[in-house]
Formats: structure tokens, C-alpha cells, sequence
């Protein structure tokens, strides 16, 4: 059984000797508990070249103490960071990082459902120890007036000893290397971050000093640590004052891209935040977690869509390879997603068929026949989730984004390409809709070919909706150039895709039903019930089919205009 939790503490620095501090001087705290030793031993795991602590992720195994077990911390998500990489200031807040704990269970076996938030990191690696810690530890809670446990104070004395699987230098140099040195903690456990500031005269005053290192683990493996795998997206000069660069990862904290800005950099901003929650919903998927596929999904159609938006910025095959991985991938997550709709589709419109012996019949059909198929997306996912192929792809993605195969227009301000290049996109959507009304128009010169002419409108329907997604895709990029003009784009585009895929559902659940209802020797009631569902289905996929069309006039001016 797992839990989670989010932890805020922050370390200090203190020297061997130092008194420990008067807690009860704290402003806010109104009582200190009675001290409680505990003596802890940390087995601390990563793969030998330390890619999880270069992204400031630990996974260890500890016994000892209240928390025994094993435990991943993950670092802070997107826009929930503050301090810096070396740690906040003595009065500043910490990080709040997402910590999961397991039982401890064999010593040398990490559970399953921690493996499932690192597989996207280790990717196919497998965790080894490299470093062992022992700690003697005296924890003191401190209470606030009223009695709320505010925190807890620890005075560690650590004994640290790097192990092999630790070494990145010449063998055996860095293995076996042995420290000692005391530390004092501070976590959060019912108190508000305030607590920190409160705490910084009293802890200052008895001898502590911003921690030089995030975590136990870094201050173990000092130089052999490797360096956190972030760094900041730069604008222009002109824009910032800062000195332009081609590309690469925004730190923590770090800037968003401004107006002035190379095309080059919004685009790698983009991106940066599209992996990242590929990243997010990779441990959410294999953990089949509700919505995890739809998201994770998305991220990768908005890469493809970005990267087809912009692909003449970078040379080389880097893009139309990357695109059609994305495309695999997507394809892949798409089974169990496309499942999982129509069978919340066809649930809700079967429950509204009169009650009887047919309507039961046909409810455990779709019921046996969705779910079987939603089991086999999912198993064919969590296959692929494990493969050397998508470990490749996960890979080709970050180094595209920290190494951009740039041409020389990608120097362009990000307004002047920008604007071209979603105008193309907005005209693609625009000679989508024209061609679907000629569809409709050819149809009605045609009677007796409804069955090829609804199959060849619904086709069309659906081109548009694709183009649709993509300009929606393409206005976000561009969202911190534009502003107001790109958020209105991308929502109006949004519009159209989200109609349209409730038609393009309707369409796949007529298919559906139709299979169904074509099945040998059905009883005449149940027929009937699935003619029922079929009538549902084409009044939805026309009602829809009105909407869109009311939705696309009231945006034809916002689209035609696009973002210049």
C-alpha cells in the first residue's frame, strides 16, 4: 500500500557544537514537545550514472523512525517552485515536493508502484544503491498557541558512505568515501510557511546557515553529484536585457517568453511544457489513473501539432521523425481513450432506453464488448509504456528541446514569424470548412447515394476538426506574444474541435452499434433497441453538425484575422 503526501522542510547547516536553539522563542509557538531519538538508516537507490538526483528526484529505503520505508521525492511541478537550486534564503519559504511512500518489503526490490513514477527517467535503467546514510536523529514538535502541531524541529548527525553505483569517476575514487556532519531540519506539519520566517532569528542566532545542499542525498555525493539538467530560456537583449540563445529549458522560476523574443525561444518554451506533462502522466497512466491517458494524449498531439506548425524554423529530419513517433504514440494511447468515451457515451444513452429484457441485453453487450476492448488498450499501453522505443522517443523529445536544430529564421522575432505561421494555419482551417460545405452541397445534387455521401461529409467534417485542433495548438504557442488575440483564437478553434469531436463520436458509436446490431439471430426487441440508440446518435451527430456550423460563422472574422 502506498501513501502521499506533500513535504515543506528546509535544511540548515550548523556546526558539530552548536547549542540547539530556544524553540520556544519562536514568535507563534507556544509550547515545545519532549525530544525523541530515533536512529535511522537511508539506502538511497539511482541508476549509475545518477539520472535521478540530475533531476532532483530521490528514491531510498529507510528503516528507522516513525516514516519507515520506501520513499520517492519528486521535485516541485511547473509554477509551484520558489527559492533556488541551492536552497531558499534563511527566512524564505521551501519547495513543496511531492513525496510517495511504500512498506519496506525486500531491501533490494523497490515496489512497483514507486517504479511507476520513475520509469520515465530511468527508461529501462534499473536503480542501484549508491549511497548509504545513518542518521541519529532528535526530533521536537513545536505547538502553537492554540495546540495545532505546527512543525517539527530535527537534529540530525548524519554518517554518510557513498557506494558503488555512485561512482561517475575513474573506478573507485569517488566509492567508499565516508562523511560526517549535523545538520537541523524544519518540516511543516499543520503550520503555514510562515513559520519558516518566524523561525529565522532564533535559528540564526544559535548558529544556522542556509543549507549548501537541497538534500542529504546531493551533500553525500558532493562532487560526483551531477548538475539538475534545467537552464534558462533566454529572449533578446533588446527584450530583457538578457543575451539571446537558441533554445534550451526554463529554470525553475525562470521567465516566460517575451513579446521581443527569437521565434526560436517560444517555441522551446512551448514544448518545454508539453513534455513536461508528457513526463506528469506517464506514472498517472501506467497507474491507470482517471484521465491520465486523455492528458497525456493531448500533450503529445500538441506537440505534433507545434512542431507541424513550425517545422520550416528547424532543418534537418529531426521534426517529421519526431512527429511520427508522436503520431505512434498517440495511436497507442488513443485505443484506451477512445474506448473509455464511447463506453461513457453508451452507457448514458442505454440507460435511457425503457426499461426490459431487450434494454438489459443490449446494455451488457456494449458493456462485454467496450470493456474488453478498453482492457486491451490499456494492457497494449502498459507494453509500450516499457519499451526501448518510447524510452528513445522521450529522449529525441529533450534533446530536441535543450539542442534545437535551428535554420537562421528561428532568430526571427517570434511576432513576425508567428503571426505568418498560424495565419497558415488558419487558412488551412479555412479551406477545411469550404471543402466540407462543397461535400454537403455535391450530397444534396445526389439522391440515392446517402450512405457514400454521409460517409464522405463526415469524413470532411472530420479534416476540419483536425485543422481546428491544430490552430488551437498553434494560438497557444503564442500565447505569451499575443496575449488576449491568441487566447481568443485558440478558444474559438477550440470550440469548433470540441463540437466536431462529439460528432466524430456519434459517428464511431453508429459504427459501433451497427456491428452490433448486425449479429446473427438477434431477438426483434433487441434490433428495435439498437435502431433506438442509432436514431439517438444521428440526431446527435446533426445537432452537433448545426452547432459547429453556428460556431463557425460566429468565429469566421476571429479566424480569418488570426493573430496579426
Amino acid at each position: 500500500m502506498t501513501a502521499e503526501g506533500l513535504e515543506r522542510e528546509k535544511k540548515y547547516d550548523v556546526d558539530a557544537g552548536a547549542e540547539l536553539p530556544d524553540l520556544a522563542a519562536i514568535p507563534g509557538v507556544g509550547r515545545v514537545g519532549e525530544p525523541h531519538g530515533a536512529e535511522l538508516e537511508a539506502v538511497y537507490f539511482d541508476t549509475e550514472d545518477l539520472v535521478l538526483a540530475s533531476r532532483r528526484i530521490t528514491l531510498r529505503r529507510r528503516s528507522g523512525g516513525a516514516d519507515a520505508g520506501w520513499h520517492v521525492k519528486l521535485p516541485p511541478e511547473r509554477g509551484a517552485e520558489s527559492g533556488s537550486a541551492t536552497g531558499p534564503g534563511l527566512e524564505e519559504g521551501p519547495e513543496a515536493r511531492r513525496e510517495i511512500h511504500a512498506p519496506l518489503g525486500q531491501a533490494d526490490v523497490v515496489p512497483g508502484k514507486l517504479l511507476a513514477h520513475l520509469h520515465a527517467y530511468l527508461r529501462g535503467s534499473d536503480p542501484v544503491p549508491v549511497a548509504r546514510l545513518s542518521t541519529r536523529r532528535t526530533t521536537l514538535a513545536l505547538y502553537g498557541d492554540d495546540g495545532v502541531h505546527l512543525a517539527d524541529f530535527a537534529d540530525d548527525t548524519v554518517d554518510a558512505r557513498l557506494l558503488q553505483g555512485a561512482d561517475q569517476k575513474p573506478a573507485g575514487e569517488s566509492a567508499g568515501r565516508e562523511q560526517q556532519w549535523r545538520e537541523w531540519e524544519l518540516e511543516l506539519v499543520h503550520g503555514q510557511p510562515e513559520v519558516f520566517k518566524a523561525a529565522a532569528a532564533v535559528l540564526s542566532a544559535a548558529g544556522a546557515r542556509p543549507a549548501a545542499h537541497e538534500s542529504k542525498l546531493r551533500r553525500a555525493l558532493g562532487a560526483a553529484a551531477p548538475k539538475a539538467q534545467v537552464k534558462e530560456i533566454s529572449g533578446t537583449a533588446e527584450a530583457d536585457g538578457t543575451a539571446e540563445a537558441e533554445g534550451g529549458v526554463r529554470q525553475p522560476g525562470g521567465r516566460k517568453p517575451g513579446k521581443k523574443w527569437p521565434a526560436s525561444a517560444v517555441v522551446t518554451a512551448y514544448l518545454d511544457g508539453q513534455i513536461s506533462e508528457i513526463l506528469a502522466n506517464d506514472p498517472r497512466v501506467r497507474l491507470e489513473e482517471p484521465d491520465a491517458v486523455h492528458a497525456m494524449r493531448s500533450a503529445t498531439r500538441r506537440v505534433r501539432s507545434a512542431l507541424a506548425v513550425y517545422r520550416k524554423l528547424y532543418g534537418g529530419g529531426a521534426v517529421g521523425r519526431l512527429r511520427d513517433e508522436l503520431k505512434w504514440l498517440g495511436r497507442i494511447l488513443g485505443t484506451p481513450r477512445d474506448a473509455e468515451v464511447m463506453l461513457d457515451r453508451l452507457r448514458t444513452h442505454a440507460g435511457k432506453l425503457p426499461p426490459g429484457e431487450a434494454a438489459d441485453d443490449v446494455k451488457r453487450r456494449i458493456e462485454r464488448e467496450l470493456v474488453t476492448r478498453l482492457e486491451a488498450g490499456y494492457r497494449k499501453t502498459q507494453e509500450v509504456l516499457l519499451t526501448d522505443r518510447y524510452f528513445r522517443l522521450l529522449d529525441d523529445l529533450e534533446d530536441f528541446r535543450d539542442h534545437p536544430p535551428v535554420r537562421p529564421s528561428a532568430a526571427a522575432p517570434a511576432r513576425k514569424a508567428a503571426r505568418k505561421l498560424v495565419g497558415k494555419s488558419a487558412k488551412r482551417l479555412r479551406r477545411a470548412h469550404k471543402a466540407a460545405l462543397r461535400v454537403k452541397d455535391d450530397a444534396s445534387e445526389k439522391p440515392g447515394m446517402e450512405l457514400k455521401d454521409a460517409t464522405a461529409q463526415e469524413t470532411a467534417l472530420h479534416q476540419v476538426r483536425k485543422d481546428a485542433k491544430r490552430l488551437r495548438h498553434a494560438a497557444e504557442t503564442v500565447d505569451p506574444v499575443f496575449g488576449k488575440r491568441a487566447a481568443k483564437l485558440a478558444k474559438a478553434a477550440h470550440k469548433q474541435q470540441k463540437i466536431l469531436g462529439d460528432h466524430h463520436d456519434s459517428v464511431m458509436a453508429r459504427i459501433f452499434l451497427g456491428k452490433l446490431a448486425g449479429g446473427p439471430d438477434l431477438p426483434e426487441p433487441v434490433v428495435a433497441a439498437y435502431g433506438s440508440l442509432l436514431k439517438r446518435e444521428q440526431k446527435s451527430a446533426a445537432k452537433a453538425e448545426a452547432k459547429y456550423r453556428k460556431a463557425h460563422r460566429k468565429s469566421r472574422k476571429l479566424v480569418r484575422r488570426g493573430v496579426g
